[in-house]
């Protein structure tokens, strides 16, 4: 089995101390600048990876019912350090708001200011929640240290386009 990004995303997010299914989707809500892969996704891929023994699962009680706990084996340990062997990669960044501004001058200015402007919003609260994802690192003692360096690259990320937001409106609302 040929094993996708997000296969190593899941894998290290079930990590040392394992993880449900529903664990996942709360990550991946709070941490969606780093990813936006569709909830379906998240429930979906530690059953094929569990299938293909790098998950383990047990079912545990829930608040509405039994839920499934995974846990890493040590092929999923094995795949993660594989994946460390290949060098990493500029991330590319689907820049909606930039292909956007390219539009200007088909669609005029206007139109392209009045759909950038819920961005605001999203930028708002992309760094609320990067504000509960710090108070939450203290939690994870075994990631904190590298929950806080990612925190700081995300909260960079979200304040450039921010000023990049600013820049547009100032110019192209003259």
């Amino acid at each position: 089995m040929k094993l996708t990004p997000f296969s190593h995303v899941v894998l290290l997010l079930v990590g040392r101390e394992g993880a449900g299914a529903h664990d996942l989707v709360r990550m991946a809500r709070q941490g969606r600048i780093y990813s936006d892969f569709a909830e379906s996704q998240w429930y979906a891929e530690p059953k094929r990876l569990e299938q293909h023994g790098y998950l383990d699962s047990q079912k545990e009680p829930g608040q509405t019912g039994p839920r499934t706990q995974y846990t890493l084996t040590d092929n999923g340990l094995d795949a993660l350090r594989e994946w460390m062997r290949h060098p990493s990669r500029f991330t590319r960044i689907q820049m909606e708001p930039a292909w956007r501004l390219l539009a200007a001058d088909l669609v005029g200015e206007k139109a392209v200011l009045e759909s950038l402007r819920p961005l605001r919003d999203e930028i708002a609260d992309m760094l609320a929640r990067l504000d509960i994802a710090e108070s939450v690192a203290a939690e994870l003692p075994h990631r904190e240290r590298y929950l806080r360096l990612n925190h700081k690259l995300a909260r960079r990320i979200v304040e450039a386009h921010a000023e990049w937001l600013d820049e547009v409106e100032t110019i192209l609302g003259r």
